[in-house]
């Protein structure tokens, strides 16, 4: 009942369609729309699928922003999708994305900044930080949810991959650090189905993914900004180190440009500069990735709380 609820409020061409459902004593199902090309983890990461140009991922990624940004900002209440994640963005006959599965979805008074949470919610690896600790919760979990899916869609491979090499085994880490040693045009040269004219959208992408994976959810973009972007109608600004909180400060920091270096000593000092303000102090950051799952130091917690 959950997923009627959410889902028969809404109406988006970037938000999949319930027709109609059944509730009996014997039978319960949900009935939508056909969606021909199945699910955008089918097109990523099944070999045997026929793979897409890069221009139409491009559009995908925009699509799948504007339907969050409309669930996010345009609903009469706001709704948190809360597992945002390549399998439940769904493509039409024409490839155009549609964000599916409203299992975990939850409203909530557009006046409201936080969500209170009872356990966690979401997949790990693509699920925020904050979803796994007592904290408050906020509409910024589905950005950062976002943020790693953009991620496999620049590299069309899962985040974790533990058959590669320990250096490449987690792509965003493999990503930034490229990034922070001036090399990321250089490793999107190298990646499969980009061409030339499409490397500057590929660096835009990226800089986005930094942004929406911000450890602090203050510090991420809101939907309707990402969506700006994608489409050229605003730039992106120098990301500082979303992972600074894993340990992965730049071993490669003195190579970064002036601006960058600048952001990551903001960063490491202890406060962060949000796209939409100040985002807090980050006197104690959390790790929370082992083996594609999260952990909570109950005494870092207490600290964290504290400051």
């Amino acid at each position: 009942m959950a997923e009627v609820s959410t889902i028969g409020r809404t109406y988006h061409r970037n938000l999949v369609r319930l027709y109609g459902f059944c509730f009996d004593s014997a039978t319960k199902a949900l009935v939508y729309e056909f969606m021909k090309n199945g699910s955008l983890d089918r097109i990523l990461f099944d070999k045997s699928q026929t793979s897409i140009k890069w221009e139409k991922l491009y559009e995908i990624a925009i699509g799948t922003a504007k339907g969050l940004a409309y669930l996010h900002e345009d609903c009469q209440k706001r709704i948190i999708h809360y597992d945002i994640k390549p399998g439940n963005i769904l493509l039409d006959s024409k490839f155009s994305p549609k964000v599916a599965d409203f299992g975990l979805a939850k409203l909530c008074n557009r006046d409201n900044s936080y969500v209170t949470m009872t356990g966690g919610r979401g997949t790990p690896g693509y699920a925020a930080p904050e979803l796994w600790m007592p904290f408050p919760v906020t509409y910024k979990c589905d950005v950062y949810s976002y943020g790693m899916m953009l991620f496999e869609i620049v590299g069309r491979r899962r985040n974790l991959d533990l058959n590669l090499p320990e250096s490449q085994e987690w792509f965003p880490r493999q990503v930034w650090e490229k990034f922070a040693m001036a090399e990321l045009d250089e490793m999107i040269n190298g990646l499969s189905g980009i061409e030339k004219k499409d490397r500057e959208k590929v660096r835009t992408m990226v800089l986005v993914a930094f942004w929406c994976v911000q450890y602090l959810p203050d510090a991420r973009p809101s939907m309707s900004s990402v969506v700006k972007i994608l489409q050229g109608g605003s730039e992106v600004k120098v990301p500082p180190n979303p992972f600074l909180h894993l340990g992965i400060s730049s071993a490669a920091a003195l190579a970064l440009p002036t601006d960058t270096r600048r952001e990551e000593t903001r960063v490491s000092t202890g406060t962060t500069t949000s796209a939409e303000g100040t985002a807090g102090i980050m006197s104690n950051p959390i790790g929370y990735f082992i083996d594609s799952a999260y952990f909570v130091s109950s005494a870092n917690v207490k600290k964290y709380a504290s400051s």
